[in-house]
């Protein structure tokens, strides 16, 4: 796992962060089954799941005191589909 990210002061997202970023996912993307998970321990990645999915990483990042958080959407090759054989046929009306 990555190390978890932390801001120009050396401090990690803080159980405040990660509840005001997920309240903000789940209402731009209008799906209350996003979670913002917090590191098992010191030292781990915040992860960015949808149910039990883990899709990716959340970071904190505190530049000339503003404050910004970036998510980083992990996909594997292996869950992506198969395009090759091409769009999936319409069903033909009468």
């Amino acid at each position: 796992m990555p190390v978890e990210k932390q801001d120009e002061d050396g401090r990690p997202m803080t159980p405040l962060d990660i509840a005001r970023v997920q309240a903000y996912l789940r209402k731009l993307f209008s799906n209350n089954l996003i979670r913002i998970v917090p590191p098992a321990r010191k030292g781990l990645s915040v992860e960015f799941a949808v149910g039990d999915e883990v899709l990716g990483t959340v970071y904190k990042d505190v530049e000339d005191g503003e404050v910004s958080y970036s998510v980083t959407l992990t996909i594997l090759d292996e869950d992506l589909p198969d395009l090759d054989a091409g769009p999936p046929a319409s069903p033909r009306r009468r």
